[in-house]
């Protein structure tokens, strides 16, 4: 079975079968669940519970979200970072600025980001050896949470994103509640199913909610990254898990999504499944993957 075709079906099977609850396809697709922290249909666990701290911190991060995150949010956070003149820094300085940051809509990681990034990459490196660029990706898939260092709240930087300016997804984490304050539900320019697109449009050509997937995604092409396009999209829409766990959005897709799915799940594998208890040497890791850095995006970067 090809890997577009077994994301197909996983998606089919997730639609299918709600009583699930929120699960991430790529759980069903991982080889070896065993490598896991918690068993398989354990992560992304968002259920209501005021009494544990960390959930309760990621319900409030995606209300503040979904109350704030508008048409026009969107375009004046754009209008203010794609200006790339808050700070310039190599991707190894800005990777070490992750040590500091936890991320606040993450229910399986209360660690650093950093470590994370390495968790993921050398997981990546392990069973793709031959694919470096593959392994960079997975190592700086984050790296645009940098934003929350320079005053950015981190509902406008971490969590699963969506596109403004349409109807939201019905399985968007906490969907039923949290949009009620969203003043574009009001609007009837962005209120229904198509919203401000056309049918099939791309999702290359949608507004995407701000945060650190798209503000990297833009980064790396403003700064000439040759990152592979494969490559580029994971780092695009790793966290538009409404699409690409959810089945949610197919009426935008064009052909080119459908493909590039395959490779997005691919990555979403390792991201999810290396957040364990494991800490990386990150000092004796930095040789290899600096010489990747310098192969792919080398130099001072405009951020």
């Amino acid at each position: 079975m090809s890997a577009t075709v077994r994301a197909h079906s996983t998606n089919e099977n997730f639609k299918n079968n709600e009583k699930l609850g929120v699960i991430d396809p790529s759980e069903l697709l991982r080889p070896e669940p065993a490598f896991a922290k918690k068993p398989v249909g354990q992560f992304r666990d968002y259920t209501v519970d005021e009494s544990d701290p960390i959930k309760e911190r990621v319900r409030r991060t995606y209300y503040e979200m979904h109350t704030n995150q508008t048409v026009d949010f969107v375009k004046g956070r754009m209008g203010k970072w794609l200006k790339f003149n808050h700070f310039k820094a190599t991707v190894r300085e800005a990777l070490e600025k992750l040590n500091d940051l936890v991320d606040e809509s993450d229910p399986d990681s209360n660690i650093p980001n950093i470590v994370h990034a390495f968790q993921t990459a050398e997981r990546i490196r392990h069973e793709h050896p031959d694919l470096d660029w593959f392994h960079l990706t997975g190592l700086i898939h984050d790296l645009g949470k940098v934003m929350a260092f320079y005053g950015e709240p981190q509902w406008a930087v971490v969590g699963d994103t969506f596109p403004v300016g349409c109807e939201w997804g019905k399985s968007i984490v906490y969907r039923d509640g949290s949009f009620d304050k969203n003043t574009d539900g009001n609007d009837s320019r962005y209120n229904t199913k198509y919203g401000m697109y056309e049918a099939h449009c791309g999702l290359d050509n949608l507004t995407m909610s701000w945060g650190h997937d798209e503000y990297l995604y833009r980064v790396l092409k403003h700064n000439k990254s040759t990152l592979p396009e494969e490559g580029l999209h994971m780092i695009r829409y790793h966290s538009f898990y409404p699409w690409h766990a959810g089945g949610d959005y197919a009426h935008l897709c064009n052909e080119k999504d459908q493909e590039m799915m395959a490779w997005v799940l691919k990555f979403n594998t390792f991201d999810l499944y290396t957040k364990s208890e494991h800490i990386p040497d990150i000092e004796a890791l930095w040789p290899y993957y600096e010489s990747l850095i310098d192969k792919y995006i080398p130099g001072v970067l405009e951020w």
